[in-house]
């Protein structure tokens, strides 16, 4: 991981967020991690390669590692507020974004009702709607426990905030906004202008196909299908057998894709 030149919360919409910015440039690019995730489980691999050509703006959404909780459920749509919001003051007008998984999610979300900030789009392994999620997907997922989490996200998480009961809320309200998935719209996608570059692996817990079809909608978009897992393309901390020259592969297409 590399060194991040600055780093701070500010007070976002009732809750403190945490943020990292890394490297140099004009056109940051925002990353928004997974669901259970912190900037390190999702992107500590991917960061360092990110950071050498341009600046990097990493935050940590509601109830996630050291940015605080607000007495409500989380959803799409507030993450898309609260990450706006933090821009704003931090004086940034416009912004590319990088979200993975349910922080791809947000990044449509963002992209969809936000659209002056956004310049250029990347997202992977997310899902626009309920149906984009692999056949058996919420089998039992309504009784999961935290016992179902996976240790390694635990252990990123409590590094950072060692506090149970902050993880505990963390998984129920990650939980429970899956439970209530809201979908967007065919017509939400359509209204994307913003360059999209689309990605997913061919054995995620995306439909492959589900990403096609927004591949279709998003009228600037390119779509890369890579070999892998959910994950496994970033070098997420799930993943750690996954190869640099993996994790490489998928900066260099992202650095191509915004310098296009």
């Amino acid at each position: 991981m590399g060194t991040y030149k600055n780093a701070g919360h500010e007070k976002v919409n009732g809750i403190k967020m945490y943020y990292e910015i890394y490297g140099e440039g004009e056109m940051p690019l925002v990353l928004i991690h997974g669901g259970g995730s912190t900037i390190q489980s999702s992107f500590g691999r991917l960061i360092p390669l990110l950071a050498i050509w341009g600046k990097v703006i990493a935050v940590e959404l509601q109830s996630h590692g050291r940015t605080s909780d607000r007495d409500q459920a989380e959803s799409f749509e507030q993450d898309a507020k609260d990450v706006t919001t933090l821009l704003h003051q931090l004086k940034i007008t416009k912004a590319n974004f990088l979200g993975f998984s349910n922080g791809g999610t947000t990044t449509l979300h963002i992209a969809a009702h936000h659209p002056a900030v956004v310049n250029k789009i990347i997202v992977i392994s997310a899902n626009y709607q309920r149906e984009g999620l692999i056949d058996g997907f919420y089998n039992g997922f309504g009784d999961a426990t935290i016992d179902h989490m996976p240790e390694p996200l635990k252990t990123a998480f409590l590094a950072i905030n060692p506090d149970q009961k902050a993880l505990q809320t963390m998984f129920e309200k990650d939980k429970q906004r899956m439970l209530d998935f809201t979908d967007l719209s065919d017509d939400d996608l359509r209204g994307i202008t913003s360059d999209t570059l689309l990605m997913v692996a061919d054995k995620d817990v995306i439909k492959p196909e589900h990403v096609v079809k927004m591949s279709r909608l998003i009228a600037n978009a390119q779509l890369v299908i890579l070999p892998g897992v959910h994950g496994a393309m970033i070098g997420e901390n799930l993943n750690p057998e996954v190869s640099d020259k993996t994790i490489e592969i998928t900066a260099h297409l992202v650095e191509t894709f915004l310098n296009q």
